[in-house]
């Protein structure tokens, strides 16, 4: 039922259908997050807003004022919003309290009429008498209420000219006093609103991934062939990723490889009735064999312990473990065998294998989620506990929108209630809708369509979405690569794309990620028009001699200066509290269609606010030069400012104003610069 002031729109707000209250909108711990709604109500008299959070406890906070928003359109007319944050995590909610304000409708009205000498003495005494109503409702402080009842007195003293008397009702330090204690007449109360507040790292941090099967690969002498890395192996190069300063080394499925239908190198498909080759060391991500299924490792890597081990040797680098969870099964898979009932049988009695036509995928079985939800649901959830239990905090989650969203809502919840810290991000590179409700109903981070926005419009247009539009539902983790997706702008644009997509992806988005090759530009494709590498990892071992050619990549033009450039990059992320958030972001125009500018502005505890403003050269192949004209109000700064801007990645240093010319080479193609303060 519509209340006595109406409050409607209310966002952030997720609605779960009409079967269940709404669910939480996503925040993290000390994040700024706007509370928005239309409050509107009958007649003239002017109206007050404001947010009130409610702890995990129950406790009220102290209200924060909403401001009108100025409308941009007949649709966002009597718009009102607050900024507000969390200092705990769990589940939060919000209400918004609207009320008629009678000291705002006084002042309109009061000075509107005094001042054309209509009922002078009786609008004083109205407001007399509402700021009596202060001084009785209000526990006002000694000094405002000295404030209040000077005013008081100006009010009653008609010796004095009407317009100074007015003066002194309308000064700066009386309205402070009001706003901080204001009268709320017909006070309308809205909500809770339910938000749930996560851990920073659901929200901040830089993702590496690699293949703890060529981590220390080598070659055999004797025979040729590869010899596995191992998890002590994958442990050596912890180190090198912590130096680069990423927060995240995400694995991909460490668990027994399938024997039967196995993949070769480049996805090759072994013809029916030859024996499987020894080298042919198949694709992670078909699961099971003899040897074990999602509770085991692979032999090759080592045991539960060598893991274990591995995870602790992360944790002393401050590095935490992701693990990938890909519910399917390789044909000898134990389940297969224990439950046949969790897949889907054909007509002719066989098992359906992986399919999305032309595509298919033999050496994976799909589950079935609806011949046996209970049970299958069980053991998945046995699973991702076995593997908490063995220090992994974070869950990477292949494609899972091929799997029931009210089974991701129910495994979800059934983890947060015990293990809010446990962190899950959704590899949903599907439909809109489905990423959006994945989003919604839990997953804390999702991939996002960020590698295919290469164009300068669709690149302003997909930050503006993720920064403002979407960031209630998801938090996108731009990731520039992965073992499935080497876009053609890499496979083609040489060093320069890389540190193009590099400062895109880090700069934009609190959490960005790369897979392991991205810092020694490899770039080759299997075939043109093709994504996937040539020699994918997903389907061999790849043998890297990481000093060499790391030392061959700053030297050989084949990724100039990548790893330092990727470690730098990182660094400014952590020094730089306005690049850690989501809601921060404003694009500014550039005049040329390769130059694209953004700023992230946050307020420091101390009062001060962190400024940074990225300009970025989209065009890997010239140099491109325009004017960057910048939101001044965006930045926190008074209109005709002049600044000192510093580069975080040169040391340059300029001044620099609402107006700003600006040429970048491709070997150097961003500007990443902090806002020091005033010329």
């Amino acid at each position: 039922m519509v209340g006595r002031i109406p409050v409607i729109d209310v966002m952030p707000l997720l609605e779960a259908g009409p079967t269940e209250g709404p669910l939480p909108a996503k925040a993290s711990l000390g994040e700024p997050f706007p509370v928005s709604a239309t409050v509107f109500r009958e007649g003239h008299d002017r109206l007050g807003a404001e947010v009130v959070l409610l702890s995990p406890d129950g406790v009220r906070r102290p209200p924060v004022r909403m401001r009108a928003l100025p409308p941009r359109d007949r649709h966002t007319v009597d718009r009102y919003e607050a900024w507000v944050s969390a200092d705990a995590e769990g589940p939060w909610s919000f209400e918004i309290h609207a009320w008629s304000d009678p000291i705002a409708t006084w002042e309109h009205d009061a000075g509107i009429k005094i001042r054309a000498s209509i009922d002078v003495e009786l609008m004083f005494a109205e407001g007399r008498l509402l700021l009596e109503r202060v001084i009785a409702e209000s526990k006002l402080r000694k000094a405002d209420l000295a404030t209040v009842k000077a005013a008081i007195t100006a009010a009653s003293d008609t010796a004095r000219p009407a317009e100074a008397r007015l003066a002194q009702l309308e000064s700066p330090e009386l309205r402070a006093v009001l706003t901080a204690y204001p009268l709320r007449d017909l006070l309308t109360v809205e909500g809770p609103f339910p938000v749930y507040v996560d851990r920073t790292r659901a929200l901040f941090g830089s993702w590496y991934e690699l293949f703890p099967r060529s981590e220390g690969a080598t070659y055999d002498p004797t025979t040729g062939e590869v010899v596995s890395g191992t998890f002590a192996t994958a442990a050596e190069r912890l180190p090198a990723v912590a130096r680069m300063g990423f927060d995240v080394v995400y694995l991909p499925p460490i668990h027994p490889i399938g024997e039967v239908n196995r993949k070769g190198p480049n996805n090759a498909v072994l013809p029916e009735g030859e024996v499987t080759p020894a080298d042919w060391t198949g694709s992670p991500w078909a699961i099971g064999s003899k040897d074990g299924g999602h509770d085991a490792v692979h032999p090759d890597l080592g045991t539960l312990e060598d893991f274990d081990a591995f995870v602790a040797a992360a944790r002393e680098l401050d590095l935490e473990v992701a693990l990938d969870l890909a519910l399917q099964c390789a044909p000898d898979h134990p389940w297969v065998s224990e439950h046949p009932e969790w897949f889907t049988t054909r007509a002719d009695g066989s098992i359906a294998y992986a399919e999305n036509p032309p595509k298919k995928y033999q050496d994976i079985y799909p589950l079935n989620f609806d011949n046996d939800p209970e049970g299958l649901a069980a053991e998945i959830l046995r699973v991702v506990r076995h593997w908490m239990a063995h220090g992994v905090r974070i869950f990477r989650v292949d494609n899972p929108h091929t799997k029931p969203v009210a089974f991701w809502q129910w495994l979800l919840a059934e983890v947060r209630r015990t293990d809010p810290d446990v962190l899950f991000l959704a590899e949903a590179f599907t439909k809109p809708p489905m990423l959006q409700t994945l989003g919604a109903i839990g997953f804390h981070q999702s991939y996002t369509y960020f590698t295919w926005r290469v164009e300068k419009v669709d690149v302003e247009d997909y930050l503006r979405e993720v920064s403002t539009e979407s960031a209630h539902r998801i938090r996108p983790n731009f990731f520039v690569n992965t073992p499935d997706i080497l876009h053609e702008f890499l496979q083609y644009g040489g060093p320069a794309a890389f540190r193009i997509r590099a400062v895109l992806a880090s700069m934009s988005s609190p959490t960005w990620g790369m897979y392991a090759g991205y810092e020694l530009g490899e770039h080759v494709a299997v075939r043109p028009g093709s994504e996937e590498y040539l020699d994918s990892e997903k389907y061999q071992i790849r043998v890297r001699d990481w000093p060499v050619a790391t030392a061959n990549g700053e030297s050989n033009g084949n990724g100039i200066g990548l790893t330092a450039y990727v470690t730098r990059l990182n660094a400014i992320r952590r020094a730089h509290p306005a690049l850690q958030l989501l809601r921060n972001l404003t694009v500014h125009p550039a005049d040329e269609d390769h130059v694209i500018c953004w700023s992230k502005t946050a307020v420091l505890p101390d009062g001060s606010s962190d400024r940074v403003v990225v300009v970025l050269n989209l065009d890997p192949h010239q140099p491109r030069e325009t004017m960057v004209h910048l939101d001044l109000a965006a930045l926190g700064l008074q209109p005709g400012s002049a600044f000192t801007v510093h580069d975080e990645v040169t040391g340059a240093e300029w001044t620099w104003g609402e107006h700003n010319y600006v040429r970048l080479e491709p070997s150097e193609p961003a500007h990443i610069l902090t806002v020091k303060g005033h010329a």
